[in-house]
């Protein structure tokens, strides 16, 4: 029944994305870099490629991007003949990082029909094929299986609620099987694997731990942001949703305590940023404006906060707050808790949907973070931060030490790799 089911599942939600496209600008980006897109790979890549091995990383989105990363670095330094290509599902990730100078060729992966699955892989014939945490195409791993290729999942993590594990999952567990080895991240996806007769499987770890060190390790100074903090206790809030601002702007707003907040919301959008303006009680000022002003802080001495309208300046942000909020749990769920800790910030984040990120549940145990439901409760982990040095210390260095202590899984990706090579060759 799967097996009816899965191709009309694949083309209705192809087809709802060319309607969403009169709507919605994600949508339009989404079908709009799928147009012809196997012609011109099959136009474009020959002279590009020029024979060389093909290593295919694919990426859902930005964060899966972000966490294959570290991976596709180690594999460029110890195969550098090979051909990097890197796909992505999702605008988010394609539209951020299609420059990315790591890989060779960056684009969107076509749908997973069984003819651009055959014609893909036909045409890239790839030695060895990535895919990150998620993303289980029947057509295209099947193909993979076909080609020959050694194919890998890495940082994937399972729970029991997922169809893998239930009695009508059949068809779901079967994509499993054709993979040549999966890398978790914990002991449970392990057993949880093994319990459907999936064994080759190696306990790794994260490497998101490897890349947000890697992040920490190059972060860039920004004395812009120095001059606007100015040894006040600052707030990083990071990719915060309309969800989260109701809860943000009115604990800052009812706040008895000094405070800045460097405010990056997931959306930027003239809509988006003057939401954020109109609730907050305090002066605002848009990164744009102050770069525009030459970062001239004494002509915006009365701002409280600092909106960022750009791509790509969080990561570095963190080092200038004492306190982090991540936004996303209200809604689809968690972005990155980790770029945030790595800095040794005590982390805060919404109480819905959060449990799937292992630490995000480990860090809350440790003290480390902190998950709250409204304005009110969000207020009072804020005064708390600002009232009690040591207590904001000691709950950073629980956050430092939980990164540093969990590197190390790209190695393990890349020692695996090494052996699957070298025995399917």
């Amino acid at each position: 029944m799967f097996t009816v089911l899965y191709p009309l599942s694949v083309r209705a939600y192809a087809l709802l994305m060319r309607l969403a496209a009169f709507f919605h600008p994600k949508a339009r980006q989404w079908v709009n870099g799928r147009k012809n897109l196997l012609p011109r790979l099959i136009s474009d890549l020959p002279s590009l490629v020029q024979g060389r091995p093909i290593a295919w990383f694919h990426a859902a989105s930005l964060g899966e991007f972000e966490q294959g990363r570290p991976v596709m670095e180690a594999f460029r330094a110890r195969y550098p003949d090979y051909f990097i290509f890197l796909t992505f599902f999702s605008p988010s990730g394609y539209e951020v990082r299609k420059n990315y100078a790591g890989a060779d060729f960056v684009t969107y992966l076509p749908i997973d029909t069984p003819g651009n699955a055959r014609r893909l892989v036909g045409l890239l014939r790839p030695r060895v094929a990535f895919f990150i945490k998620y993303e289980f195409w029947y057509n295209y791993l099947r193909e993979l299986r076909l080609s020959g290729a050694v194919i890998l999942s890495f940082s994937a993590i399972f729970r029991p609620d997922q169809l893998f594990f239930k009695s009508y999952g059949r068809f779901y567990t079967e994509l499993l099987r054709y993979f040549d080895h999966i890398l978790v991240q914990n002991d449970e996806s392990a057993r949880l694997l093994g319990s459907i007769g999936i064994s080759s499987v190696t306990v790794a770890g994260d490497t998101r731990f490897d890349r947000v060190r890697q992040i920490a390790d190059a972060a860039r100074d920004l004395p812009e942001i120095a001059a606007f903090v100015r040894n006040e206790p600052c707030l990083i809030v990071g990719s915060a949703w309309e969800a989260d601002r109701m809860v943000i702007t009115p604990a800052l707003n009812n706040l008895k305590r000094p405070l800045k907040a460097i405010i990056a919301p997931h959306e930027i959008h003239e809509t988006e940023l003057a939401r954020w303006e109109q609730s907050l009680a305090g002066q605002t000022l848009r990164y744009s404006a102050y770069q525009a002003a030459g970062f001239e802080i004494n002509k915006n001495k009365a701002a409280r906060y600092l909106l960022i309208d750009n791509i790509g300046m969080l990561s570095s942000l963190y080092r200038y707050g004492q306190v982090a909020y991540i936004g996303g749990a209200f809604g689809a769920g968690l972005h990155n808790i980790l770029e945030a800790a790595t800095f040794g910030l005590p982390v805060i984040f919404g109480n819905k949907n959060f449990e799937k990120f292992q630490e995000a549940v480990d860090l809350i145990r440790q003290q480390g973070a902190w998950a709250v439901g409204d304005a009110s409760d969000f207020q009072n982990k804020l005064e708390l931060f600002l009232s009690n040095p040591s207590v904001r210390a000691e709950s950073g260095a629980i956050n430092r030490a939980y990164v540093q202590t969990r590197t190390g899984a790209t190695d393990d990706v890349m020692q695996r790799v090494a052996e699957l090579l070298t025995t399917k060759s």
